[in-house]
């Protein structure tokens, strides 16, 4: 897990999104991590790691360009049963005195359910859980898919473009053997490697449905842990500028996490997970030094890299079965917001593979069928 997103990443969970599904998704995610104890527990083993909760919520800023896009976002997350707080400028100064809102004419505070939690607890909670429901765990790489076309059945309006099934994987361990495993069905949720299975099937390279890829790709973010002995202190939520950048407190020892996504046109590369130090430099402290003056004053200290699995389309999850395989679901390309997802998105393939069909929030505007024809879905809020 040395390189996965999940371990990696900043483990936020918050509402404040701009489309209903993914308010939806974040909300069941917090239910299930408020019942972990519950969800997790195995009978007459040792209770599952804490996930160690911190509720202090998200605050998003907005300049006056911004601010009715704000706003209306703020109203479907009422009425979709978010609790949040519309300030202007003035009540954000009285609320965080340590706040600069130079540039700034209103935001928005998570007062429930938005806050962050340890990634790897949660993970090794649910793979603790699994194995003790009768799923085997294999480290290796999957190197190839063996697939069968089903006679007689093509996809609706593609005559030429018969169905195939997916019936086993090649799957390379570390010691050298190869390992061959059949299925029935096949969940795609490789993270940032999803693409790469894609290209395993000739999606992407054929006519019709193949011509089209699954548009994920790794992107590499920077996070950077700092030391402010005089930084806005334990009354700090996860806050997000107008520029992207964003800092939240970490424990109780002055440490505060920060980062930055880049432009397109200055997208690191991929082929390490080395830390850009300059970036922080010029990019992420000028930003937060100006809304919180007290970081003028830090210290670097520590730092790590992740991937996203992102989106290229537009940003947002893929889910359901893709049109060409009759036993393959993709669960991929959240572009960062996956790991607060993840109860909810595990919840709706379980859905479609046994009922057929969504049972309990509806995520077919987030099916494969919007890459092929097109038709971006796209998340304002994507940090």
């Amino acid at each position: 897990y040395t390189q996965a997103s999940t371990v990696l990443s900043v483990g936020g969970i918050r509402q404040q999104f701009s489309i209903a599904e993914n308010i939806q998704l974040s909300q069941y995610g917090m239910e299930f991590l408020r019942n972990v104890p519950k969800n997790l527990a195995i009978e007459g083993q040792d209770p599952p790691p804490d996930i160690n909760f911190n509720p202090h919520g998200y605050l998003s800023l907005a300049s006056e360009a911004g601010v009715r896009q704000l706003q209306e976002n703020h109203y479907l997350q009422l009425e979709l049963g978010a609790k949040s707080q519309f300030l202007t400028a003035g009540k954000l100064k009285e609320r965080f005195p340590w706040l600069s809102t130079e540039g700034i004419d209103a935001g928005v505070i998570g007062l429930e359910n938005e806050g962050w939690f340890d990634p790897w607890s949660l993970l090794i909670g649910l793979k603790r859980k699994a194995i003790n429901l009768g799923t085997e765990y294999v480290t290796g790489e999957v190197t190839g898919i063996k697939l069968r076309e089903l006679e007689d059945n093509f996809v609706e309006g593609e005559a030429s473009d018969a169905i195939q099934m997916l019936q086993s994987a090649q799957v390379d361990l570390p010691n050298g053997e190869k390992r061959d495993i059949t299925f029935s069905l096949m969940v795609v949720a490789a993270g940032a490697w999803s693409g790469k299975i894609g290209d395993m099937l000739d999606i992407g390279k054929g006519s019709g449905i193949m011509s089209v890829p699954i548009p994920v790709e790794p992107r590499k973010r920077f996070v950077y842990c700092v030391h402010a002995p005089d930084g806005p202190g334990l009354d700090c939520p996860l806050v997000v500028d107008p520029s992207g950048t964003y800092f939240r407190r970490e424990g109780l020892g002055g440490l505060y996490l920060c980062g930055c996504s880049p432009e397109e046109n200055e997208e690191p590369d991929v082929n390490n997970l080395e830390v850009d130090y300059d970036y922080f430099d010029n990019h992420v402290w000028p930003h937060i030094a100006r809304r919180a003056p007290a970081f003028e004053n830090l210290k670097l200290h520590s730092s790590w890299a992740g991937y996203y699995d992102y989106n290229t389309f537009d940003q947002n999850g893929i889910i359901g079965l893709h049109p060409k395989f009759s036993n393959m679901f993709l669960a991929t390309g959240f572009s960062g917001h996956g790991i607060q997802q993840a109860a909810g998105v595990g919840r709706a393939i379980m859905e479609l593979i046994l009922a057929g069909e969504y049972c309990t929030i509806d995520l077919s505007r987030l099916s494969f069928d919007r890459v092929l024809m097109d038709e971006k879905f796209l998340e304002q809020n994507i940090w």
